[in-house]
């Protein structure tokens, strides 16, 4: 694990947890903070993801309004918003799109809670990632998660806790979690008729 960093550091400088990562192809992907200058980067990927993927994703909805949205409000102290970023031909191309909200939804709270285990908005983080379809199954999404759960410990966080968890029918997620060491915690049904498996690491 890399040296210990605060909160408010990577307010002042999101920079810090920026790096160029290799994917196992050997393509370099920048993955940092998302910025305020970024609102057609980010549209242009949540436009162009499949409608598997968007069905996917509960945090918030993938469109261009969305991503002007995000932008306008950057808080790096409270939710970490973290892009991988192509380089094609000197165009930046966003690959990645994984949410880590520096605590806890109240709704994974009392997931949690109702399965005896207390979780701490202070030391624990919550996640929610995504990733284009076209770098689905080629081990680019753990590459980048691995940089993220070292981001999350160097700022203390003890626990990581998905958002809402992930669908049960979602198989190759609930694979892809537990080869990065999450554990399966509870299962629960939300909205009625739609299964959902809590995965904690």
């Amino acid at each position: 694990m890399s040296d210990p960093i605060t909160i408010a550091a990577v307010k002042a400088a999101p920079g810090l947890i920026a790096a160029t990562l290799t994917m196992p192809d050997g393509t370099p992907v920048l993955f940092r903070p998302l910025g305020p200058d970024d609102a057609g980067i980010p549209g242009e990927y949540f436009l162009g993801l499949s409608e598997e993927t968007r069905r996917r994703y509960g945090p918030h909805p993938f469109d261009q309004a969305t991503a002007d949205q995000l932008c306008a409000n950057i808080d790096p102290g409270h939710t970490l918003r973290m892009i991988g970023i192509l380089d094609e031909a000197g165009r930046p191309r966003v690959v990645a799109y994984i949410i880590l909200l520096l605590g806890i939804t109240e709704g994974d709270r009392a997931h949690y809670a109702r399965n005896g285990i207390a979780l701490d908005p202070d030391t624990d983080c919550t996640l929610a990632p995504s990733l284009a379809d076209a770098y689905q199954n080629r081990g680019w999404g753990t590459v980048m998660m691995r940089h993220l759960i070292d981001v999350a410990r160097r700022l203390g966080r003890r626990r990581m806790a998905l958002m809402w968890g992930t669908q049960a029918t979602n198989s190759r997620a609930i694979r892809f979690y537990e080869k990065l060491g999450f554990r399966h915690i509870a299962t629960f049904e939300e909205p009625p008729g739609v299964f959902n498996h809590e995965l904690g690491l």
